[in-house]
């Protein structure tokens, strides 16, 4: 028993003391956060301008008059369609391999590519989740906007996207964790992420057991944390309602 002790503290110790390999989960933990919190903001982004196009189409096309701005809304409305259907319908590693070695081949920066390759990505998903948020605010909200005074635009900023914002925001934070998970992918493409870290530590040592579990339990505990803070969220969230 104690032999066998033994080799698992040789192991640990080979894995993450010696030579401070520990540093490479660190890093590569400190890249996953940055990945994602910046991938989820260009998503956010995306996804606003995906929605407020696709929404607007949705309710007030067919009571537009004819002319240039009939005609521009259903063109943007038909790009937003297309990216939609090709973003949600292709695996996500094609597209982020797409975006390093075909669009950003000649980037360095590989985070920059990841934050984009991701935030195209996320964006299609946070798009429809805006958009049901937007859909599903009473059209009484709207024309109480437009009788104070409001253009489209104004109603949409301050009256409509708020209440919506409201009640998607347990979504959006569900759509973070998710996005958190799918970072691990990246290292794949020469990312050093959290899983990247667990590589190279694998590359140097030959051990994949002690890197890969690390890896695992640090992915387990922060999306256990940030399922803890959404539920405290949908909680304070009902409360308010009341």
């Amino acid at each position: 028993m104690s032999e066998w002790w033994q080799n698992l503290v040789d192991q640990f110790t080979m894995a993450f003391i010696t030579d401070d390999r520990w540093k490479y989960i660190v890093r590569g933990l400190g890249n996953t956060l940055l990945l994602t919190f910046l991938a989820l903001i260009l998503g956010v982004i995306i996804g606003i301008i995906v929605a407020a196009i696709r929404s607007t189409y949705d309710k007030q096309y067919a009571e537009m008059r004819k002319g240039l701005g009939k005609g521009i809304l259903a063109f943007v409305d038909k790009i937003c369609k297309i990216y939609l259907t090709v973003i949600r319908g292709t695996p996500v590693m094609v597209q982020i391999m797409i975006i390093f070695f075909v669009i950003m081949a000649s980037s360095t920066n590989k985070i920059l590519c990841g934050v984009i390759a991701f935030g195209i990505n996320s964006g299609a998903y946070v798009a429809e989740i805006i958009r049901s948020g937007i859909m599903s605010i009473d059209q009484g909200q709207t024309e109480a906007g437009r009788s104070l005074g409001y253009n489209y635009v104004q109603t949409m900023w301050y009256i409509v996207l708020p209440q919506a914002f409201k009640n998607i925001l347990p979504a959006l934070a569900n759509e973070f964790i998710v996005l958190l998970k799918e970072t691990s992918i990246a290292c794949y493409v020469g990312v050093v992420d959290l899983t990247g870290g667990a590589n190279i530590i694998r590359g140097i040592t030959y051990q994949s057991f002690f890197p890969l579990i690390a890896v695992a339990l640090i992915y387990l505990i922060m999306v256990m944390f940030f399922t803890k803070l959404v539920s405290l969220l949908e909680r304070r969230l009902k409360s308010s309602e009341r």
